[in-house]
């Protein structure tokens, strides 16, 4: 039985961060009930197609799913348990923010089986915390992180960023030093970027947000590497830090091109060779599940030439990189044949480190990545 996994999508938050482009809004709430009804009704849609998978691991994000009554998500985990064949699942995930959980609430996850939780910290700073439009504090976040572990959660999840407006790289590397003396299992740890559609962006356009320089943005980057490393952290994927045996098992079906379904507004699929996504809009999510019908508005046929390329791209986020073993048993055909030329060229360039039958990232390779990632794509 072939693994899969399901990302379930809940919009709902208390307020729009300023960076944030994801699909989700405060206005969203009143419908967390119907919509939960929902997305167990999406997920009867696939019950045949998913009779040969096994579910492997599942993911809650948003959003802000801890924002919602917790009984909902036991609802929908536990239809996936009743309805699919998810003995086996590894990993269950939940996205929380401080403030937003409560004995109650964990003990729930508890029962529900979730054993994983990712915590959106940003910063160890007020002063920054409130410049980035977060609603909680340092305070807000320890005392979360307190009863986290009070309820026994033992894979607990940072998620850090740096590049914020007008921060210094001493502040990033305080803020990763507070992190790991807290020793969550994985930090993720991202830079800022701007995306359009967001607040920070017009602020952008208009030269009114003020951003580290690109020295120092990959200063904080190098460095925050360091000091993870030195505190035992594996640096697996570019963004992505954990104690030996604690890589999100979630995020590495994305990272291997192994299938997953999505559920919920603006959930994307990959499975049997399409890629596709579902409608950003609640009243029509709501109108084609009613019809009997998926969501989707999206779909993408994924052909041989843009697997592999994908496959490339994604396993060269992987601080292991790729296995040229391991394409030839995918593909049937020698990496060499395909891309020998691209990458000879970033060999030379010292983008590009081949090993044996193994090739990866070097250090330089980390910072021009998507140089390397537009040039493999067909």
């Amino acid at each position: 039985m072939k693994d899969i996994g399901i990302y379930i999508h809940l919009p709902f938050c208390k307020s729009k961060c300023y960076y944030c482009d994801f699909c989700s809004s405060p206005s969203l709430l009143d419908n967390a009930e119907k919509y939960i009804s929902f997305v167990i009704k999406e997920l009867d849609l696939y019950r045949e197609e998913l009779k040969e998978y096994s579910v492997s691991s599942i993911y809650l994000g948003g959003g802000t799913p801890s924002l919602i009554n917790a009984r909902y998500i036991y609802d929908i985990l536990d239809h996936i348990h009743k309805n699919l064949n998810a003995t086996n699942v590894k990993e269950i995930t939940i996205e929380a923010n401080p403030k937003t959980i409560d004995e109650e609430k964990l003990n729930i996850y508890k029962r529900a089986g979730i054993n994983r939780i990712s915590i959106g910290v940003q910063s160890m700073n007020d002063v920054m915390l409130k410049k980035i439009g977060r609603i909680h504090t340092v305070k807000d976040f320890l005392d979360t992180y307190k009863l986290i572990r009070k309820h026994g959660f033992n894979n607990v999840s940072f998620d850090l960023m740096f590049n914020l407006p007008e921060q210094t790289l001493d502040d990033s590397i305080r803020t990763l030093e507070i992190a790991v003396k807290l020793g969550p299992e994985h930090i993720s740890y991202y830079s800022l970027k701007i995306e359009e559609g967001t607040p920070f962006y017009d602020k952008y356009v208009n030269r009114e947000l003020v951003l580290p320089d690109e020295d120092i943005e990959r200063d904080m980057y190098h460095k925050g590497i360091e000091l993870l490393y030195k505190h035992g952290y594996l640096h697996y994927e570019l963004s992505n830090f954990a104690k030996r045996g604690y890589e999100s098992k979630h995020n590495l079906i994305y990272w291997k091109c192994k299938p997953y379904i999505g559920l919920g507004i603006s959930a994307y699929s990959y499975f049997k060779n399409y890629r596709y996504g579902n409608t950003e809009n609640m009243n029509q999510y709501f109108s084609c599940i009613n019809s009997g019908g998926f969501p989707i508005v999206e779909k993408e046929f994924i052909d041989k030439n843009m697997e592999m390329a994908e496959y490339l791209i994604l396993g060269l986020r992987l601080i292991d990189g790729i296995d040229y073993d391991d394409f030839y048993n995918k593909f049937g055909i020698n990496i060499k044949e395909v891309y020998g030329k691209t990458i000879d060229k970033f060999i030379q360039q010292d983008l590009l480190l081949e090993k044996g039958k193994n090739l990866r990232l070097t250090k330089k390779g980390l910072d021009l990545c998507n140089l390397i990632f537009m040039e493999i794509l067909p």
